[in-house]
């Protein structure tokens, strides 16, 4: 074991349970829950991280009550059919000598959809609406809170029958416990709101309600959120004074420490803070609980890499550490570090597309970096070739590389050709923009797993016919990537025109005011507005969405939008672009087709989108089915299509 993670990896004993490591799968959707109930891919899923060798797995959150369905593929432990699925789980995290626990949950008033596409009534202390999701909830009677007291008790019931090791009662987030907690969403003046006594008194019937239910010696744990940086949030003097209290009660066997609300828009980032954020900013919120509490505190928020949890173990923070993004990134994430290949860690970059982003779609969980998350079933066992073939590999993007690494770990001969002298395509761009430069990190990642599964990388070459034809390959891999898109406008005079591209690489442009021309609504428009911003210019983005970044997971726009407005972008949405002349951008409402003029400009930038790069799609003389094209060439989208293409093609060499 690496003496370089010490802390890390000693045992931690919370209640009736050890812990081989102090490394957590905190509990997080997964979108892979049928009709409430586990499913094969949630269980291959578990595994897949209990293989890797995580300490404890907290379970996603489970309703406790039929009015605590959040979305419509929530996981449900009302009723004893649960009990099946939860064993699965128990059985392979256990063969792996992982511990496992479960969530236990009501939302309240933060209900995203329904079963049927209806408007749910939810159920909340009072009838205070949430400003995120524009649910006005209806306050619950005597008799509805003491039935989903009820229900803590009976869901915990169901989860030690299934073999499961505890259960955390979810009271963070600005969910139904937080709001009893809470004054400014609880204005009851019955035994349940009035006083901090009174306002806590939910939180401890639960508790006790599942002891009564589970006994003494099944472990029983509390998330909350250390602060939820909301406008009308918990206090942190609240949140520390009811965690006092119920670890005087003597309940509860752990604290899970967290950050933010789901009722705002600003209190959600946190929720999964994105790379925007320092790594391990709320450790300082575990350590305040950390003093007035008994038991083992843990703390999850963008804690992506084993150096950072040891430091905070190390410190007195935290006595574990919840890396739940850096293991969907990398479920053998524990075992590399443990064995002293830390740096083989494929880190997360805390883009959020992939995970929290598909979850917010209605899909599975996965990982731009590894595709092989959330679908552990389909590449369990992908087949070794009977022949090995020699593989070019054209493009040394995220595409290439991701190509390169499967295609040379399977055993054949791979050779990767890129014509810069740097790998990394579109990511060297990324990584340049303002709150984005983890995202190089992905690069980092892939090139050093192409180079450890036995790929030659070769820059600085063009590919054209004539070197295929002379190399001779069985398979041509083709990853080329694309070039920006330069729509026909009308242009009058000689106004500055220049790609997002050429911003981003530095080149200079007259002074005074820019427009940003953005059709796509990703990062490219809202970075090089902020860019630009940062120079001191007065910028304009102009989008052809509803609004600004559109297209990103919610909490990486919502950053993004917070900075261009502290920035003092101006943005015009629903503006498609039409043409330019000396001073003026002219535009079209694209609902109305009106003119809108943004008058005084000195230059125009355009993120017009991306043209795919194909050329070499069918070369003379050589088979059109040994050619695969894979990631922007292919059609340009982002780097996680990209990623998944190359993982599918070089899983069928």
């Amino acid at each position: 074991m690496s003496a370089r993670f010490a802390h890390l990896f000693a045992p931690l004993r919370i209640g009736s349970v050890e812990l081989k490591n102090r490394i957590v799968s905190s509990g997080h959707d997964t979108v892979m829950v049928r009709d409430g109930l586990v499913t094969d891919e949630l269980v291959a899923y578990h595994e897949a991280r209990a293989r890797g060798g995580v300490g404890l797995i907290v379970v996603q959150v489970a309703g406790v009550h039929e009015t605590a369905r959040y979305t419509s593929h929530v996981l449900m432990a009302t009723q004893d059919s649960c009990i099946s699925g939860y064993r699965r789980m128990a059985e392979v995290a256990h063969d792996h000598g992982s511990a496992i626990f479960g969530q236990l949950f009501h939302p309240g008033r933060e209900i995203l959809e329904s079963r049927d596409g209806s408007a749910p009534v939810a159920l909340a202390p009072s009838a205070v609406p949430s400003e995120r999701f524009h649910i006005m909830p209806r306050a619950m009677t005597s008799a509805e809170i003491a039935e989903v007291i009820s229900g803590y008790g009976q869901a915990a019931r169901r989860l030690r029958r299934a073999g499961l090791d505890g259960v955390e009662i979810v009271a963070s987030h600005g969910y139904l416990p937080a709001q009893f907690l809470n004054p400014a969403t609880n204005h009851r003046l019955d035994d349940y709101g009035g006083s901090d006594e009174n306002r806590l008194r939910f939180a401890r019937e639960i508790i006790a309600g599942v002891r009564e239910q589970v006994g003494n010696d099944f472990v029983v744990g509390v998330r909350i959120s250390g602060d939820e940086f909301s406008h009308d949030g918990t206090h942190p003097h609240t949140t520390l004074s009811a965690m006092t209290h119920l670890d005087r009660d003597g309940g509860i066997d752990y604290v899970s420490v967290c950050a933010g609300s789901s009722a705002s828009l600003s209190g959600a980032v946190h929720i999964a803070p994105p790379m925007s954020r320092p790594a391990a900013y709320t450790a300082p919120l575990a350590a305040a609980i950390k003093k007035v509490v008994g038991v083992p505190v843990m703390v999850a928020g963008r804690i992506n890499q084993p150096h950072e949890a040891e430091k905070i173990i190390a410190a007195g923070q935290a006595d574990a550490c919840a890396m739940t993004r850096a293991l969907i990134c990398d479920p053998a994430m524990p075992a590399k570090a443990r064995d002293g290949f830390a740096e083989d860690i494929r880190a997360c970059i805390g883009c959020n597309q992939a995970c929290i982003g598909h979850f917010q779609r209605g899909y599975a969980i996965s990982c731009i970096q590894h595709p092989e998350t959330g679908r552990e079933l389909r590449f369990a066992a992908v087949p070794t070739p009977t022949v090995r073939k020699r593989i070019i590999v054209v493009g040394g993007g995220p595409a290439g590389l991701k190509a390169a690494s499967v295609a040379a770990e399977r055993g054949h001969d791979v050779t990767l050709y890129e014509r810069h002298r740097r790998l990394g395509g579109q990511v060297l761009l990324a990584e340049r923009l303002p709150g984005r430069a983890e995202f190089g990190g992905a690069i980092t990642n892939l090139e050093r797993e192409a180079r450890r599964a036995g790929a030659h990388l070769v820059t600085g070459t063009h590919v054209d016919a004539a070197l295929i034809e002379e190399l001779e390959p069985d398979h041509v891999l083709l990853a080329t990537g694309a070039r920006p898109r330069r729509p026909a406008i009308e242009i009058m005079d000689e106004p500055t025109i220049v790609d997002a591209w050429d911003v981003i690489q530095g080149r200079s442009l007259p002074s005074g005011h820019v427009v940003v021309a953005d059709w796509r609504g990703d990062w490219i428009g809202l970075g090089v507005a902020l860019l630009l911003a940062g120079q001191a210019r007065r910028v304009t983005l102009c989008t052809t969405g509803y609004g600004a970044g559109e297209h990103l997971q919610q909490y990486v726009r919502n950053e993004m939008l917070a900075d261009l407005t502290r920035a003092r972008v101006q943005i015009i949405p629903t503006a498609r672009l039409y043409g330019i002349d000396a001073d003026t951008v002219y535009l079209q409402h694209t609902l109305t087709e009106q003119a809108v003029l943004v008058e005084g400009v000195a230059a125009l930038v355009l993120a017009q989108g991306h043209d795919p790069v194909n050329d070499l799609m069918t070369v003379p003389g050589f088979p059109d089915d040994k050619i695969t094209a894979i990631g922007d060439c292919l059609s340009p989208r982002t780097v996680e299509e990209a990623i998944l293409e190359a993982l599918c093609a070089a899983s069928e060499l």
